[in-house]
């Protein structure tokens, strides 16, 4: 028989937004419960340096989700290692069910399930993850200060990311499967113009090539579509910008979506086309998908459970 759980806030989720939420939700003395999900900590598990969260001139990604969690249990928020597999907005209280078989409800709802990188599913891809080999531009371009670096894709996402880290490179390549670009004309016309980015067009990555000892990437093996002939590269880091997918399952056919999937929430709020249901980090942003901006929206939904519960009370 399956148990049962009753929370005033139900959290799912454990990146920066949901311990925030996690937090500011306890401070509220709502005694929520977070399941962390399948990756506990988010992507932020699987970065290594972090040099742009406040407070910290530099932290181990993994470690600065520990302390966030720690913090968050500190504050009396109870800390639960599922899977939500299902979640039903339609009755009151909310009932989410978990991979375990517990069935959890709520008075009100924070998702905070995130966004995943797309990536190209390279074994070399996936054995140099965080050490050279990056799906954000933002967060660790600063390391390769004065290096080559390689990006792969064609759209908005990978024209910015290559505009952006002509900040720190001495080289960017921009390596593309067909002999066009799918960003905007004015994003094309920028990154044409710039002197220190190489397009090199009908390619595609095959192989990550690096060191063991100390690990880190030291080129790229890139094959051409047409002839299948292969051409090696030097550089330093590796940044795929193939797009993200928010991680919406639970809520793709029940939520107001935008942007390619990402939940909807009211201007100003982190309140979704449901009453009752909050939304917070990277799940709902498609342009920052920061640590610090996701934590700050974390704690939004927070405090927008507590205010939607007082005037239920009310």
């Amino acid at each position: 028989m399956s148990d049962t759980r009753h929370t005033r806030v139900l959290i799912i989720g454990s990146g920066p937004a949901g311990y925030t939420a996690g937090v500011y939700a306890s401070r509220a003395m709502l005694e929520p419960i977070l399941v962390q999900g399948i990756e506990p900590g988010g992507q932020l598990t699987t970065t290594t340096e972090v040099e742009n969260y406040p407070g910290f001139t530099e932290v181990q990604g993994p470690d600065l989700m520990i302390k966030m969690q720690e913090h968050a249990a500190a504050m009396g928020c109870e800390i639960i290692g599922d899977i939500i597999t299902d979640l039903d907005t339609d009755s009151r209280p909310f009932r989410a069910t978990g991979d375990s078989g517990t069935v959890y409800t709520a008075d009100a709802v924070i998702l905070c399930t995130g966004a995943r990188a797309k990536w190209l599913g390279l074994d070399s891809e996936e054995a140099f993850k965080g050490f050279g080999v990056s799906a954000c531009a933002t967060c660790d371009g600063f390391f390769y200060r004065g290096q080559e670096i390689v990006v792969v894709g064609g759209g908005n996402t990978a024209v910015e990311e290559a505009l952006f880290l002509t900040n720190f490179a001495s080289k960017v390549t921009l390596i593309h499967r067909r002999d066009e670009l799918r960003a905007e004309k004015i994003l094309q016309d920028r990154l044409f113009k710039n002197p220190k980015i190489e397009t090199l067009w009908f390619h595609q990555l095959d192989e990550v090539v690096g060191t063991d000892m100390p690990k880190g990437v030291e080129g790229v093996k890139v094959k051409h579509v047409e002839t299948g002939e292969i051409t090696e590269i030097p550089c330093k880091g590796v940044f795929i910008a193939i797009g993200h997918a928010p991680a919406n399952e639970l809520v793709k056919d029940k939520l107001e979506l935008h942007n390619g999937g990402y939940v909807q929430v009211e201007s100003g709020s982190t309140r979704t086309s449901i009453p009752g249901v909050f939304a917070a980090g990277d799940l709902t942003d498609h342009i920052y998908r920061q640590a610090v901006t996701s934590a700050g929206m974390g704690c939004m939904a927070a405090l927008d459970a507590e205010k939607f519960l007082a005037e239920q009370e009310a």
